[in-house]
């Protein structure tokens, strides 16, 4: 049995493919939205593109990865 000073910290980004990594996320949204405002120049689209955009990046930067840990899918001590 592995001591409090010898685990490793869980990180749920460990087991989501490269696609589905922080920062693909972030440029993906990202991208999405400046692009709605560069090719478009409206505010109102852009603000309708953003709106989803930004939920769920929310969902999948802050809200998953506290559920994965909280959840205890991801035990460390299966090692």
């Amino acid at each position: 049995m592995k001591s409090v000073s010898e685990k490793k910290a869980i990180s749920p980004w460990e087991y989501k493919p490269w696609w589905c990594q922080p920062w693909s996320i972030l440029l993906t949204g990202t991208s999405l939205i400046l692009g709605s405002w560069f090719l478009l120049k409206t505010v109102w689209i852009t603000v309708l593109v953003a709106i989803p955009l930004l939920a769920w990046m929310g969902f999948f930067l802050l809200v998953w990865p506290r559920l994965m840990l909280s959840s205890a899918v991801l035990d460390s001590d299966a090692d």
